[in-house]
């Protein structure tokens, strides 16, 4: 791929934080003091689920779009690459050498890592609810832990994706009459503009087959119906709320937190955009342990071109 090169003049007083999600790719640049230069979005950089070429082709986009911005031009000072799909050493070894243009240092790994950097530490729990889910931990030793972030065939529980997907069994249940009537049906009839019930297969199976995103977005149904009291919608995201918390009770007992207070970074963007859902999952994390702190990372991508800056530091 052209300009994938490893380079030789980087630029020292940029650095660049890369946050690849399952619906879009976030690149933030800021100088050497920490002050923000620029930001630009690109689409989904998840690795596992567009392929490689794709996931490059939009990191590039993104930070070529902050670049723009900042006034400079890779190869910066240093970069933090977080994305979702990049588990393995066998990822990350597929992944780097594509990203050599952008740095002479390069950070590569999962995209919850970047949440962990919230935390004044570095460690502690980092949850991120969005199209999919993961959680991730650091003890202070070192040692580190995962639950979920298996993908959405397998699971994903809690995620958007997860609810999402539940809504348009719960919806065709309802127009079967095999489920209790719901909200959901219409909201999602509506989402969609369709203007009856057979119409949602379409948009699953045909238009948008395989696009993650799409299915997503019913989350966004799904909250709205909750908050007007239908129960079938309530049920979802209690259920979902109670995976997450699983999630980080899970993690935090691997790490041997125990009765230690923990400290928990939340980020994705249900669990950042849904105050009561993040509430949810806080209250049955409590019921278990007790919390030190609960940070909301509404930009991981500034967590990490932050923590570019600081490890470029001498």
């Amino acid at each position: 791929m052209p300009g994938d090169a490893a380079v030789t003049d980087a630029v020292p007083l940029f650095y660049a934080g890369v946050d690849g999600g399952g619906s879009k790719t976030l690149a933030v640049i800021v100088d050497a003091a920490g002050r923000e230069r620029g930001r630009a979005t690109a689409e989904s950089s998840n690795y596992a689920a567009v392929g490689l070429e794709r996931a490059v082709a939009e990191i590039r986009a993104a930070v070529t779009g902050a670049a723009v911005q900042a006034g400079a031009s890779p190869p910066l000072g240093g970069a933090w690459v977080g994305l979702a799909g990049v588990d393995r050493d066998a990822d990350k070894a597929a992944i780097l050498p594509h990203l050599r243009w952008l740095a002479p240092e390069i950070r590569l790994g999962n995209d919850a890592e970047l949440v962990l950097a919230g935390l004044p530490e570095g460690s502690g729990v980092a949850a991120i609810a969005g199209t999919g889910s993961i959680v991730l931990g650091r003890a202070p030793d070192g040692s580190t832990a995962r639950a979920g972030g298996w993908g959405h065939v397998i699971g994903d529980e809690g995620s958007g994706y997860d609810l999402g997907r539940r809504a348009l069994g719960a919806a065709s249940r309802a127009a079967d009459g095999r489920g209790p009537a719901t909200a959901l049906l219409d909201g999602i009839l509506r989402h969609w503009d369709l203007s009856e019930p057979s119409g949602m297969i379409a948009p699953v199976y045909h238009d948008r087959a395989g696009d993650k995103t799409a299915i997503a977005q019913l989350a966004e149904v799904v909250f709205a119906a909750a908050r007007d009291g239908d129960p079938v919608a309530r049920r979802l995201v209690a259920d979902a709320a109670a995976e997450i918390a699983l999630g980080i009770g899970a993690v935090a007992d691997r790490l041997g937190f125990g009765a230690t207070p923990l400290p928990l970074a939340l980020a994705g963007g249900i669990l950042v955009g849904e105050a009561g859902f993040r509430a949810s999952v806080l209250r049955r994390v409590r019921r278990r342990r007790p919390l030190e702190r609960a940070v909301v990372v509404e930009d991981a991508a500034v967590c990490a071109a932050l923590a570019a800056q600081r490890e470029a530091r001498p």
